[in-house]
């Protein structure tokens, strides 16, 4: 594991909490693309400018178009494309296509399960909760490993560390109490552990399961996340009711 720079603070099946450090699980480095000798660059180029988008083309043109492209390719602008685009920047637009110089009001839409829209309000910000000051809780939620792994998608992965001899002793214990029972243990962020883990201001929420490791003297300690549970779609009858003794 890289050297990890970041605190975290959390308590173990006994109540009793540490300060620790943690830092991101870096997965193996796949295939490189390219030939023997030689690597892959990806280039972006510059497909079109803004004379030749559908609108200017249409207005200059009107409505059909297709022979003038075939004939004299109004489309494209020599000087400007197939260029190399370098750093951008991000530029909002308005409905109108008109360049905004302020950033537009943000809301946050809530979608069901079947992804229609349930409601809609504006943005507020979510602060993190996970540093070292407040408790990622060990909730006593187990679950075994082969569940976990086939209910939640695992987006993230980081790696519990100790600083001294005390916490080592203390993760240690986690460890194996996670490894010789083969599960995973539910964290929790907040008061009493029920929140998501938020590792940054607006940052996407987590559900944390820690995951022990025991060799010898040697363990590991993973704290997976996840921000997707698989579920199975509940069964519908031919006429798209739900099935008897559904709820």
């Amino acid at each position: 594991m890289a050297a990890p720079q970041r605190k975290l603070h959390v308590t173990n099946s006994k109540g009793r909490n540490a300060t620790v450090v943690f830092g991101s699980v870096k997965p193996p480095a796949g295939p490189k693309l390219g030939v023997p000798g030689s690597e892959v660059r990806f280039l972006r180029f510059l497909a079109s400018t803004s004379g030749g988008l559908h609108e200017a083309l249409q207005h200059a043109l009107g409505e059909d178009y297709a022979q003038a492209l075939i004939d004299a390719d109004p489309e494209i602008d020599l000087e400007q494309v197939g260029r190399t685009i370098g750093d951008t920047s991000t530029v909002y637009l308005s409905a109108d296509g008109k360049v905004l110089h302020a950033a537009p009001r943000q809301i946050e839409l809530i979608l069901d399960a079947e992804g229609h829209e349930k409601e809609r309000r504006d943005w507020e910000d979510k602060q993190a909760n996970v540093n070292d000051e407040l408790p990622v809780r060990w909730t006593g939620r187990r679950m075994p490993k082969a569940e976990a792994v086939r209910r939640f998608v695992f987006s993230r992965t980081v790696e519990l560390a100790h600083v001294d001899g005390l916490t080592y002793d203390y993760l240690y214990g986690m460890a194996k109490e996670l490894a010789d029972e083969d599960a995973m243990m539910l964290m929790g962020g907040g008061p009493k552990g029920r929140d998501a883990l938020v590792f940054q201001t607006n940052g996407t929420p987590y559900r944390a399961f820690l995951e022990g490791r025991v060799d010898g003297a040697r363990y590991k300690l993973l704290l997976h996340l996840s921000n997707m549970e698989l579920k199975r779609p509940a069964p519908k009858g031919a006429d798209g009711a739900k099935e008897e003794g559904e709820s």
